[in-house]
C-alpha cells in the first residue's frame, strides 16, 4: 500500500461484508473498501457485533451464556481504521471520497473528519419481484457496484460465506486470513471483468502491478511483517491475537523463526 501513497484517484466504496464465525450467534462484519474505477480492494478490517433481528428466549438464554467478544469498536472502530488506512493515499489537499450505503457508523465516522466526504446512497424499499426499480434504487446500485461484485463473489466463490451453509469458518482469524487471499486473487490475479477481453486486473488498473499475476509469483517470496507497513489490525490478525474466545484454547502465531 505504501507504493499508493498519495495516488488515490477514485472515490472508494465502504460497505462491510456480513458473516459469522463459529456460529449465527457470532456474526461480524468485514469491511471492504473498493476502489469504485479499478474496482480494487484496498483493505480489510472486521467488526464483530451482537445478534441482530429476533431472538427466541432459549437463543437469549444461550447468547448470554457465551464468552463476551472484544468487539474492537464495531463498526465506528472499523470505519476509522479503514478512514486512517485510506488517507495516506490520498493526495495532499484533497479529500478522501467515499461511497457508502447510509450506515449510521460511516455517517458518524465521515461527519468528524475534515479530510473525508461521504456521499450516501441508501438501500431503498425495494418493489415486489418483478417490479420496475425506482431510480434510488438505480443510483444506489450503480454507485455500490465495486462493493456489491466484491460481495457477490465472495459468497460466490467461498463456501463458508453464503447465505446457507453447513461449512461455517471457527475463527475470526482463519476467516479473515482466506479473505486476504481472496483479496490477492482478486486484485492480481483475475482479471477486472470476465466480460471484457483485455486481460487487466485491479492492480493493474491502478499502477500496482505491469502485468496478471500467477500463483506462482504470488508466493514467490516470503514476506515478513517487520519489514512491511502492516496497519495494528493486520497484525493482530497475523500474530492470531483476535481470538474467537468461545475456544478455551487460540493458537498464536509463536513460531521463533516466524519473523
Amino acid at each position: 500500500m505504501s507504493l499508493l501513497r498519495g495516488r488515490l484517484a477514485e472515490p472508494v466504496v465502504l460497505d462491510h461484508f456480513e458473516t459469522f464465525e463459529f456460529s449465527q450467534d457470532l456474526p461480524f462484519g468485514v469491511a471492504t473498501p473498493v476502489g469504485s474505477l479499478s474496482w480494487f480492494v484496498y483493505g480489510l478490517d472486521p467488526a464483530p457485533h451482537a445478534r441482530a433481528g429476533r431472538l427466541t428466549e432459549a437463543q437469549r438464554q444461550r447468547l448470554r451464556r457465551r464468552p463476551r467478544r472484544t468487539a474492537f469498536g464495531g463498526y465506528r472502530g472499523s470505519t476509522r481504521r479503514v478512514v486512517r488506512l485510506l488517507l495516506p493515499l490520498v493526495p495532499e489537499g484533497r479529500r478522501l471520497r467515499l461511497l457508502g450505503d447510509g450506515h449510521p457508523a460511516y455517517d458518524d465516522v465521515a461527519g468528524h473528519h475534515p479530510r473525508v466526504r461521504l456521499d450516501r446512497f441508501p438501500n431503498p424499499k425495494r418493489g415486489p419481484r418483478g417490479a420496475p426499480r425506482s431510480a434510488e434504487a438505480v443510483s444506489r446500485d450503480r454507485a455500490m457496484f465495486a462493493s456489491d461484485l466484491l460481495h457477490a463473489l465472495l459468497r460466490h466463490t467461498l463456501a463458508h460465506h453464503r447465505r446457507e451453509t453447513i461449512a461455517f469458518g471457527r475463527r475470526l482469524n482463519a476467516l479473515i486470513e482466506r479473505l486476504t487471499l481472496m483479496a490477492v486473487w482478486r486484485n492480481f490475479v483475475k482479471r477486472r471483468s470476465e466480460r471484457r477481453p483485455a486481460p487487466v486486473t485491479p492492480a493493474m488498473q491502478v499502477g500496482l502491478a505491469a502485468e496478471v499475476w500467477d500463483w506462482r509469483r504470488v508466493f514467490s517470496r516470503r514476506l515478513f511483517p517487520g519489514r512491511e507497513s502492516l496497519s495494528p489490525v493486520m497484525v493482530r490478525l497475523y500474530r492470531r491475537d483476535w481470538t474467537t474466545p468461545i475456544y478455551t484454547r487460540n493458537t498464536r502465531h509463536q513460531l521463533k523463526h516466524a519473523y
